[in-house]
């Protein structure tokens, strides 16, 4: 398994006007490892702060997706472009996949009546995605692998994959109906397709958070890992699939052919999601802005473990 290398640079020249203007800076918040024996990438999240959406790294992801589907499923490596045959979605922070947008942004935005902002920030969350959903033009096996907590936007995110392997005992959910808002980044569309319309609003309007073997039962996640096997059961799953590849290809293309989710589908529903914000109450701030202190919360006892683990007690040096 070989690393890539983490001095990709995000200005792409090339790339249209639309597209924005691209952080002239390396990776920093991506981690990007090529497995050549099986023409995998694994793409890692390592948010910096809050294990959330942060635009930064939303850019950074948009940036690798793009760059995969304007190359035809190929990455660049020391010995030319290679082929990608799976693309996995994973993150570095031990606990968490990741817990959705970043909402002392929101807070921020939706205080000022800040439209604009708000619209692009939800463009470019689906901007990045799209690409991931499509298959990066259907040559590539997308795949989530969720070790920890996904809520929100870290759901819809782990949604938009072919196939969710998820490790036992972690927690997905959709809380924003809990602050009167609706997951608005690709919920819906994703899980309609897989459970229904019906069910796919029970559970957005719950707000109820679920363990991956609840998800399994009702159709939602694929495979449910052992706990800390995550990883060794996609390399698993990998294999075994590979035999049939070209087959599992061309039914995830009848997938889409069938049931298509569109480019213009998930924008409506985005810019649905920014009228939306923009009309919630005093009240429903002051709820969005408890649930962003217990973000900040998790993220303060995340830091502190990985400095006891960095520190055991009694070995604390104090100059």
């Amino acid at each position: 398994m070989l690393t890539m290398n983490q001095n990709a640079c995000l200005d792409d020249t090339n790339r249209s006007a639309s597209a924005g203007a691209w952080p002239r800076r390396q990776y920093q918040q991506v981690d990007l490892v090529y497995d050549k024996a099986w023409k995998s990438l694994w793409t890692y999240m390592k948010p910096v702060g809050i294990p959330c959406f942060n635009q930064d790294m939303v850019e950074e992801l948009h940036h690798v997706f793009h760059e995969l589907e304007d190359h035809e499923s190929q990455v660049l490596q020391e010995d030319g472009w290679q082929p990608v045959s799976y693309c996995v979605i994973a993150s570095r922070r031990k606990g968490v996949f990741n817990l959705g947008g970043n909402l002392a942004l929101f807070i921020n935005l939706i205080r000022e009546k800040n439209r604009d902002a708000l619209v692009e920030y939800a463009k470019l969350c689906v901007d990045a995605m799209y690409p991931r959903i499509k298959g990066y033009g259907c040559a590539t096996t997308t795949i989530s692998l969720v070790q920890g907590d996904a809520l929100g936007g870290g759901f819809e995110f782990a949604l938009s994959s072919h196939i969710i392997v998820a490790e036992a005992g972690v927690k997905m959910g959709l809380p924003e109906i809990i602050f009167n808002l609706f997951p608005g980044m690709g919920a819906y569309s994703f899980l309609a397709r897989r459970i229904g319309m019906r069910k796919t609003e029970e559970m957005m309007l719950s707000g109820n958070t679920y363990r991956a073997e609840e998800l399994a039962d009702m159709g939602i996640i694929d495979v449910v890992a052992p706990r800390g096997e995550g990883e060794n059961a996609v390399r698993e799953l990998i294999r075994k699939k590979n035999r049939y590849l070209n087959g599992m290809r061309s039914i995830y293309e009848c997938r889409n052919h069938l049931w298509p989710i569109t480019f213009e589908e998930l924008r409506e529903v985005a810019l649905l999601w920014v009228d939306a914000a923009l009309r919630i109450s005093d009240r429903d701030l002051q709820m969005m802005t408890q649930l962003a202190v217990a973000q900040r919360s998790l993220h303060a006892k995340y830091e502190q473990s990985l400095l006891s683990e960095a520190c055991p007690s009694g070995q604390l040096q104090v100059a």
